[in-house]
């Protein structure tokens, strides 16, 4: 490597030694939600404020800003890997460099107090519990945008780390589109799913079959458990520690065995982009996902598209029966009908595909009001319960059902909940192209064949890191960028067509 290229492999080795710190904080924070004992709390939070502003300080140290100017003005060919990354140091630098590191701490030090509050009150359904967490989280939240910088909401600064480049009011009118015609699409679904009971699949699962099956199918998805796992935990989640250890979680309900199943399945989702991203480029922003909404286009994809089709339960129908005897009395197609099942619910991870993006849109309304304060922290469950039932027809009767069902907050995690519902866009312009460029791709899974669709969601999305931001990822991969009418005519036709 010439001169020239110093300045650039200094970079590489900085990436490299923040990951070090990074992964490890990610473990930390893993165990946390995992199997921490209670009374670790305070020095856990200490631990992931140490290392969150070791490694800000790592990536905000003004040799490193010289570096990328340096590598800027060596102007790398473009379209080259180091082109690409040189480009996304420079945004992320930009970005992390107007943030003190004493508020990076103070950040992860309230959140991880705040993660054990909101537990605890959904343990108990009292929000009062988690209230002044809460106001800490938002408070922060706000300091934060204030030093991002915006121009017209404090929350396109937040959206911005979790969905760049997209702003509230390219969500908000993105939302007045798909709300009435999700609307539109619920009355025949629901009309369709009258006749299946909504506890038709209630019974008793142990949660060692369950386990079981889990494995079966993820592994089947491609999965590697030679460099993951899957534990149990309040709010299901992926976390990659570093290249060969992607962490699963999931929850379990004895009476309903697909709660856990189709956790698993989205979280795998998360898992196989994890586990497909260049690993000689971790560190690196090639070696990073390119957005939450691209992420949770993974995840939504397996979980929906594939997980809950009728040629999935063709398939996996005689081994699920393998592990719960009580699935012999159903056909594929009455599980099918069963987890397809379109009904108005209270929590979001178990709402069916047609509510879901109602839940998302709910969420956003809120976090909006609450970081442009014109919602008080108090107002929140009120405001919720009105909204929700006007949104969903469905009187939220206690917290836990309510505001306090999503662990989001909790982490601080304001401007992540968007990123879903362009997940689900995502999910179906892309298993829309798959079908076109994979003939074959119905017959396969049919036989519970998922490598050809996993390599092409590699080649078109794992392997590209963030080589290209989001929108142009979704326009190489799909033709054109995230839109609604992939997803729409796919509702369309699953749940309201004849």
């Amino acid at each position: 490597m010439t001169e020239a290229f110093r300045p650039y492999r200094k970079l590489l080795k900085r990436a490299r030694e923040i990951s070090l710190v990074s992964g490890t904080a990610g473990l930390l924070s893993w165990d946390h939600e995992t199997y921490m004992p209670p009374k670790a709390l305070a020095f856990r939070a200490g631990q992931l404020a140490h290392f969150s502003g070791q490694a800000h300080r790592l990536f905000t140290a003004k040799k490193v800003g010289d570096w990328i100017s340096a590598c800027e003005q060596h102007a790398f060919a473009a379209g080259s890997d180091e082109a690409a990354n040189v480009r996304e140091w420079r945004r992320l630098h930009d970005r992390a460099t107007r943030v003190p590191a004493r508020l990076v701490e103070k950040f992860l030090r309230v959140c991880t107090h705040s993660l054990a509050a909101w537990r605890a009150a959904r343990e108990r359904s009292e929000f009062n519990v988690f209230k002044p967490h809460l106001q800490k989280v938002l408070e922060l939240n706000r300091q934060m945008a204030d030093c991002w910088g915006y121009q017209e909401s404090p929350y396109d600064a937040l959206l911005e780390e979790y969905e760049p480049g997209i702003r509230a009011a390219q969500l908000r009118a993105l939302f007045a589109e798909l709300r009435p015609a999700i609307v539109a699409i619920l009355g025949s679904a629901m009309e369709r799913s009258a006749a299946v009971p909504e506890d038709l699949l209630n019974g008793n699962y142990s949660i060692a079959a369950q386990q079981a099956f889990n494995r079966q199918v993820a592994e089947a998805m491609g999965f590697d458990f030679e460099a993951g796992r899957i534990d149990t935990t309040t709010h299901p989640f992926c976390c990659t520690v570093g290249p060969g250890d992607c962490r699963l979680t999931t929850r379990y309900n004895e009476q309903n065995f697909t709660r856990s199943l189709y956790g698993i399945m989205h979280e795998a989702g998360h898992g196989l982009y994890e586990q497909g991203l260049p690993a000689e480029h971790y560190g690196t922003p090639l070696g990073m996902s390119a957005s939450l909404g691209i992420h949770e286009s993974q995840s939504r994809l397996w979980e929906n598209h594939v997980g809950r089709s009728p040629a999935f339960w063709e398939h996996w129908h005689p081994v699920a029966c393998g592990h719960f005897l009580e699935l012999k009395k159903f056909s594929p197609a009455q599980i099918t009908a069963a987890v397809n099942r379109v009904s108005p619910s209270f929590i979001r991870v178990e709402a069916d595909q047609v509510t879901y993006d109602l839940h998302i849109i709910l969420r956003f309304e809120i976090e909006v009001k609450l970081i442009e304060q014109q919602l008080a922290v108090a107002d929140v469950p009120a405001c919720w319960n009105e909204e929700f039932e006007k949104m969903l027809g469905l009187k939220v009767a206690k917290d836990a059902d309510g505001c306090l069902q999503d662990i989001h907050w909790s982490k601080g995690m304001l401007g992540y909940f968007p990123t879903y519902t362009l997940g689900n866009l995502n999910a179906s312009q892309l298993m829309r192209q798959a079908a076109l460029d994979l003939p074959a791709l119905e017959v396969e899974l049919a036989r519970g064949e998922y490598g050809a669709l996993r390599e092409w969601l590699r080649e078109k999305i794992h392997r590209q890191g963030l080589r290209h931001p989001p929108a142009e990822l979704m326009r190489r991969a799909t033709g054109e960028p995230t839109r609604s009418v992939c997803h729409l005519d796919f509702l369309r036709k699953k749940f309201a067509a004849g």
